[in-house]
């Protein structure tokens, strides 16, 4: 079965950390781009982090530039994001997605998801 999964969300108070995993299985993330997502109520949907295989290249929203942080494990199939300094303005659902653009273009909002999987919720309480 080809899917994408997502875990590691929560509830964490401000200035709290969560290290979300995105796991795929039936293919490989291992030559894929593969963006996370977030989307909070009547808000739009935003790339916050892409990480381009083929030359490691990662990309940040300035949102959460400094805070975020993108790796992969290919032994593992699983591309995590690592979230600290987190505040009431990360919260929403995240989601992992392979994406067919520059991770450039999905951070400023030009790079839509491909291939997402269902979200994992984020709250952060202040």
């Amino acid at each position: 079965q080809v899917q994408l999964v997502e875990s590691g969300g929560g509830l964490v108070q401000a200035g709290g950390s969560l290290r979300l995993s995105c796991t795929a299985s039936g293919f490989r993330l291992t030559f894929l781009a593969v963006g996370w997502f977030r989307q909070a109520p009547g808000k739009e949907l935003e790339g916050v982090s892409c990480s381009q295989s083929r030359d490691g290249t990662t990309a940040y929203a300035e949102s959460v530039k400094g805070r975020f942080t993108i790796s992969r494990d290919n032994s593992q199939n699983t591309v995590y994001l690592q979230m600290d300094s987190l505040t009431p303005e990360d919260t929403g659902v995240y989601f992992c997605a392979t994406v067919n653009t520059k991770c450039s273009d999905v951070v400023e909002g030009r790079g839509p998801p491909a291939y997402r999987g269902q979200g994992t919720q984020v709250t952060v309480s202040s």
